[in-house]
């Protein structure tokens, strides 16, 4: 309320000061007709210039504005998958005991388009996956998340990633699957029952993580093709894949 009334006084004086200025054009040129004629013809203009600021102009700025946003949103991935979310998606994969069915659908390939990501993705979304995690060295994982906990502490303070819900949704998971190994101080003591869900965190950051790490990929290959050749050479689910270039 006191912002309008500050907005609303500084109207009123705006308004005051145009009409005292079209008294003193009266008194000294006695000249009514210009005024009303130029003063109507201002009033029909004002409406030509709200299209232009508020249609025309405002949509321009937002949109470089939401450019500049995601661009920086996608900076905060590439670090979250180059601390992370690689790591930990080579761990998921090897635990992963039906990866097999997916794992050709994840070779991303340097000829991949739109269309072939947007299939891809549609079809990751049938997905099940089963972590074995007898199969998991625990105590390394729990050593491993507890010296990142951190690092996703600061993203999670990132004002920027409001704007992604996905991608917040899988800083939440990791972040509780994390929080839920740190508080666990013997793991090899864990009853079944804690095993099971301590298995359903995974999968749930592992889900997540598999369907972030696509969007980013096509990202990189629509717009940084020197980063998406090193995303290819670094993939986790292509056993043959190796940083060094052929």
């Amino acid at each position: 309320m006191a912002k309008l009334n500050w907005r609303a006084k500084i109207g009123v004086v705006f308004v005051l000061l145009s009409l005292a200025i079209y008294v003193i054009h009266y008194l000294i040129f006695h000249d009514a007709y210009h005024i009303f004629y130029y003063g109507i013809m201002d009033i029909s203009f004002v409406f030509v210039q709200v299209l232009m600021v508020t249609l025309i102009i405002d949509q321009l700025l937002s949109g470089r504005e939401k450019q500049v946003r995601l661009e920086k949103l996608n900076m905060v991935i590439g670090v979250f998958f180059s601390e992370v979310g690689l790591k930990m998606l080579g761990i998921f994969s090897s635990l992963d005991t039906e990866v097999e069915k997916v794992r050709e659908h994840l070779i991303v390939r340097g000829n991949w388009d739109g269309g072939t990501f947007a299939s891809v993705s549609a079809e990751l979304k049938k997905y099940k996956c089963s972590i074995d995690i007898g199969r998991a060295d625990i105590g390394s994982l729990r050593e491993y998340v507890t010296s990142k906990r951190d690092f996703l502490t600061r993203l999670l303070e990132n004002p920027v990633l409001l704007e992604h819900e996905t991608f917040t949704e899988l800083l939440r998971a990791a972040f509780h699957l994390f929080e839920e190994l740190d508080f666990r101080t013997n793991i090899a003591s864990l009853p079944q029952a804690d095993i099971g869900h301590i298995r359903t965190d995974m999968e749930r950051m592992y889900g997540l993580l598999i369907s972030e790490w696509l969007d980013y990929m096509k990202y990189l290959k629509e717009n940084y093709p020197y980063l998406f050749s090193l995303a290819i050479r670094t993939n986790p689910f292509d056993s043959k894949a190796s940083p060094i270039v052929d």
